[in-house]
């Protein structure tokens, strides 16, 4: 609705400081010209503002706004666990989702209306004319160069250069992080990886029998330092890092922190494998760099995808390996990972044509929207105790709720078919006992979508109270 869309604008000038505290808002009359839009819709607009405590009304003088910034004076972000890392053992995955059709706050994915769809088709259309006869032909192994090369173009307008010549194709971004720990380690060898760590990261850890060494998460990021103890000690053979807009924390390493990350890996000669599936889903309007960008060396082993920004049913993605190109190559080559040639074409024309681009920003307004929303209506129905992430980027929030019991919380969830993923999944130590993740990919004022949310705050709110 358009009222949404400005009482959205609204709030982050209020959050950016645009609008300062107890500053005065333009007439009814005044915003309806500025906006081009109807009394209705301006007077609307107002009265969400008011119902989520950004503005207040006053008699015969007009709307101000309350306070600075509602999230920031008022939510608590999660704890940063700390505590020294040593090398632990992923468990295996279990069957974890028990629903034919998982609830869209379980799985970071946004709702398919949003999928540019006959923009889409029109580009498939354009790939098979183009393939033409080629399309009897094997793929090629390190991927189509009007791909690779679009890649390149693309990723120049955020300052980050590389050679399609370096650059691998694969089915996804999951894919290219398991070709990159085939190449990079061993059975039995330990990993360094965040804590929380995405749960995927963790089972393929487990899937590949590696063990992992959990790095403390920071505000900055990681804790640089307990990396660098452990690659001293020698005691692991890879990293394996969200950079950017980190499931589940939302939180992105500060360029400074990339640097440090790039200067380690190449001093201890140590690969760091950089999952970036997140990287063009930031809300503001600079987009954050790869580590990569700062490699020299080759030791950092670039991951990216379509999965999240497009649609994840595509399955394509991409990899940098740096000075484990060849390497990277003959692994995919022996696993015969070629990928299919007009689903490459079709997104190469796809991104060409501007079309990606125009989706991007409509995506990026729409997880803002969705996070000053979700963090609205968390704020109001959690329970007092309760904190909030608050992502400058991605799908999920990672909330904590003292005294929650997330156990007693999923098995409830499960019997009301309610997708939820519980902390302990993001870790091998037991820790974040007390936290949940939730996607804010769908609008939470859709049917379904504020009925589950209901129903799982009513279960957050009983199992905190035990």
């Amino acid at each position: 609705m358009r009222y949404i869309q400005l009482a959205t604008q609204c709030m982050q000038q209020i959050e950016s400081g645009q609008l300062a505290l107890h500053a005065k808002m333009p007439s009814l009359r005044k915003f309806k010209q500025l906006h081009n839009v109807s009394m209705t819709t301006a007077l609307n607009c107002y009265q969400h503002l008011e119902s989520l405590g950004w503005l207040v009304a006053k008699p015969q003088s007009g709307y101000y706004v309350a306070q600075q910034s509602p999230l920031m004076n008022q939510l608590s972000r999660p704890s940063f666990v700390s505590f020294t890392s040593s090398i632990t053992k992923p468990q295996l995955p279990a069957v974890y989702n028990p629903f034919v059709d998982p609830c869209p706050l379980g799985i970071a994915r946004y709702d398919p209306v949003l999928i540019p769809v006959d923009k889409l088709q029109g580009s498939f259309r354009r790939a098979m004319k183009h393939q033409g006869n080629h399309i009897s032909h094997y793929p090629a192994p390190q991927g189509e160069p009007a791909l690779r090369e679009t890649l390149s173009e693309h990723f120049k307008r955020i300052d980050f250069h590389f050679s399609a010549e370096d650059c691998v194709i694969t089915h996804g971004c999951l894919d290219a992080i398991r070709s990159a720990i085939a190449i990079t380690t061993e059975e039995g060898d330990a990993v360094a990886i965040s804590s929380p760590c995405f749960s995927g990261l963790l089972e393929l850890l487990g899937v590949m029998k590696r063990r992992v060494v959990e790095i403390p998460s920071v505000q900055e990021g990681i804790d640089l330092d307990q990396l660098q103890k452990q690659m001293h000690l020698g005691s692991i053979k890879a990293g394996l890092f969200c950079t950017s807009h980190m499931n589940p924390q939302g939180t992105s390493m500060t360029p400074l922190q990339k640097q440090r990350l790039v200067e380690l890996a190449t001093y201890y000669k140590i690969p760091i494998i950089e999952d970036d599936v997140y990287l063009e889903l930031g809300y503001k309007k600079v987009l954050p760099l790869p580590a990569k960008h700062w490699d020299t060396e080759g030791y950092i082993v670039w991951c990216g995808s379509i999965s999240k920004t497009i649609a994840a049913g595509y399955r394509l993605g991409w990899c940098l390996p740096g000075r484990y190109l060849q390497a990277y190559l003959q692994q995919r080559l022996f696993a015969n990972q070629g990928i299919t040639s007009p689903l490459q074409l079709a997104i190469a024309d796809f991104i060409q044509r501007g079309d990606y681009l125009n989706h991007l920003k409509k995506i990026r307004l729409h997880l803002d929207q969705q996070r000053l929303q979700f963090t609205t209506y968390l704020q109001q129905n959690l329970p007092l105790n309760s904190k909030i992430s608050q992502p400058a980027g991605g799908f999920v929030l990672w909330i904590e709720v003292g005294n929650l019991n997330t156990f007693r919380l999923r098995k409830l969830a499960i019997e009301k078919q309610l997708d939820v993923r519980i902390g302990e999944s993001f870790s091998t130590l037991g820790l974040y006992k007390h936290c949940f993740r939730l996607n804010i990919g769908f609008k939470i004022n859709a049917s379904e979508i504020e009925l589950k949310l209901k129903q799982l705050i009513t279960l957050v709110n009983i199992c905190s109270e035990e």
